[in-house]
């Protein structure tokens, strides 16, 4: 049976999870338009992620829906401290104090270093995050948004792609320029394109997860409003809150070869409240870690973002927030290369810069995972009872989970610190930062890097004033005759705009008078005078 005439749309996105919907959201405000299918009917009701790190918050201010999220997230004011315990009813081990969210931000209000990001983390359950990223991105007339419609396969020629998609009327072809899989774990894109993964497929560990809900889950305990619960007993297994306070989940770890269908949900939630609780279980299913990376990012007009191209240990909350990095760099080099102003090699540094950050933040995930591996391993029952050995014991087995399970939490440095060293679109510098901990993040302007950011003397934030396309920033009292740089620009189509900022402190932070900036806020070009050649760092880092 023939098929209808293909319908027309520069971007095929397939999944409707975070990913594959902020890429729509952000190729709409872009101005491209797009189609987003997802086999699925509506979000699933699955707490998968319950964090948005700084640096995807950052991204979603971008995105204009950063209120938004804070609004129907996790409350501003209520307290994001970790525990690690043997129950909740019983007397904590050790006991992790955070600040709120709004501490966190009247933090960054007052800090003007370098060292703070634009934005704060924001706790919020990727059930709640779904349906409002899809409400702001199918408010835009050039996106499309088709729950319930699901890929079959697709061809490609040198001219695009053509998809066939079923939904519940039938089958119908789209043509688009490119199709981007963010398809998650079990990539149909990433199937029908033939790349592989490699990695760890972790078959050595297996969670179980329960998914319930206790309206007075807060006061059923003495410890008050908490984010994650550890219970050394279940060695490695631990409670999340979620967003609305009446959610909750937990992972329990379990033997590879366990019948877990032998496993009584409300036998595990009692054991963790340590007493037995009014609970409605509405999910219970173990799943399986992975620790995969695609061998490709991009093949042909084909591309891979989150989990499709990515596979991680949830220890650290990086796998959507890698996924959401992902989704940011590719929707501007798509937009541009549509849109003509992006050069050949624009696309193609998707890649380069996005696999090796996929390559880092496994390896990130992995540490954390092996370092609260470390501290539950060491809990053994004599900690709970009394005599001398026990206090010893005991005393140990605290400093140890107090000092490694920070390695969970305090992983700035993974989240703001990650530099496209090798990008061909950076202008090359000689060396640059060896340092790359977890746990700090030291500001820097070397390319490639994310710019730091600073408030300017009016209150303002100067990544505010980052427009949509290209910025050169001139920082300090030199005058530079830019010139140059407008007329490469103009000559290639590139959006492009001066930003003035004559501030000596912000100008140490810098490190340098002239900074080329990429929409996505990352340094493309530094220097201290006009290039002899500005044209040459214009066409190198879009692309041409």
């Amino acid at each position: 049976m023939a098929h209808p005439p293909a319908k027309r749309s520069s971007v095929l996105i397939v999944g409707g999870g975070p990913v594959g919907l902020t890429l729509a959201l952000a190729l709409g405000r872009y101005g491209v338009p797009c189609v987003l299918v997802e086999k699925n009917e509506e979000a699933v009701f699955l707490p998968k992620m319950e964090r948005c790190n700084a640096r995807s918050m950052e991204i979603f201010g971008r995105l204009g829906i950063a209120n938004a999220i804070r609004k129907a997230g996790w409350p501003l004011d209520a307290s994001t401290d970790v525990w690690i315990l043997t129950s909740m009813n019983a007397p904590p081990l050790v006991h992790l104090k955070y600040p709120s969210i709004a501490e966190q931000t009247e933090q960054i209000r007052t800090h003007n270093d370098g060292r703070w990001p634009r934005e704060a983390a924001q706790r919020i359950s990727q059930y709640t995050l779904e349906p409002l990223i899809q409400r702001h991105a199918a408010a835009l007339s050039n996106v499309k948004v088709r729950f319930g419609c699901e890929l079959e396969t697709f061809t490609e020629d040198e001219t695009g792609v053509v998809a066939v998609v079923r939904d519940a009327k039938g089958t119908e072809t789209i043509r688009a320029d490119y199709v981007v899989g963010c398809d998650g774990a079990h990539s149909t894109v990433r199937a029908l394109s033939g790349i592989e993964l490699d990695g760890d497929r972790n078959p050595w560990l297996r969670l179980f997860q329960i998914f319930f809900r206790c309206d007075d889950i807060h006061q059923q305990h003495p410890l008050g409003l908490g984010r994650h619960f550890h219970f050394a007993p279940m060695r490695g297994g631990f409670l999340i809150t979620q967003d609305d306070l009446k959610h909750c989940c937990i992972h329990k770890a379990i033997p590879v070869n366990e019948d877990h269908t032998k496993i009584d949900p409300h036998a595990v939630i009692d054991e963790a409240m340590g007493k037995a609780i009014d609970a409605q279980v509405l999910y219970a299913k173990p799943w399986t870690p992975q620790m995969l990376l695609a061998e490709k990012y991009q093949k042909g007009r084909v591309l891979l973002a989150g989990d499709a191209a990515h596979q991680m240990i949830q220890a650290g909350a990086l796998g959507m927030n890698t996924g959401l990095g992902d989704s940011y760099d590719l929707a501007w080099k798509l937009a541009a290369t549509i849109q003509g102003w992006g050069g050949p090699g624009l696309l193609r540094s998707y890649e380069a810069e996005r696999q090796p950050i996929g390559v880092r933040n496994r390896r990130a995930a992995g540490m954390a995972a092996f370092a609260f591996a470390g501290w539950f391993s060491a809990w053994d029952p004599i900690i709970c009872t009394e005599g001398r050995e026990a206090s010893v014991r005991r005393a140990d087995f605290i400093a140890t989970a107090d000092r490694q399970s920070r390695s969970l939490y305090e992983i700035e440095g993974i989240e703001l610190g990650y530099r496209y060293r090798e990008s061909p679109i950076c202008s090359p510098e000689p060396c640059g930062p060896d340092s790359d901990r977890p746990d700090s993040y030291e500001p820097t302007t070397w390319t490639g890097a994310r710019l730091p950011h600073v408030w300017l003397s009016d209150g303002s934030a100067l990544h505010d004033r980052i427009g949509t396309g290209y910025t050169l920033v001139q920082v300090g009292p030199n005058e530079h005759d830019v010139r140059g740089f407008q007329r490469a620009a103009d000559d290639l189509g590139v959006p492009f705009q001066v930003l003035r900022v004559n501030d000596a402190h912000v100008r140490e932070i810098y490190e340098r008078d002239l900074l080329l900036i990429r929409p996505d806020l990352h340094v493309a070009w530094r220097g201290n005078s006009i290039p002899d050649d500005p044209t040459n760092v214009v066409r190198t880092t879009t692309g041409h």
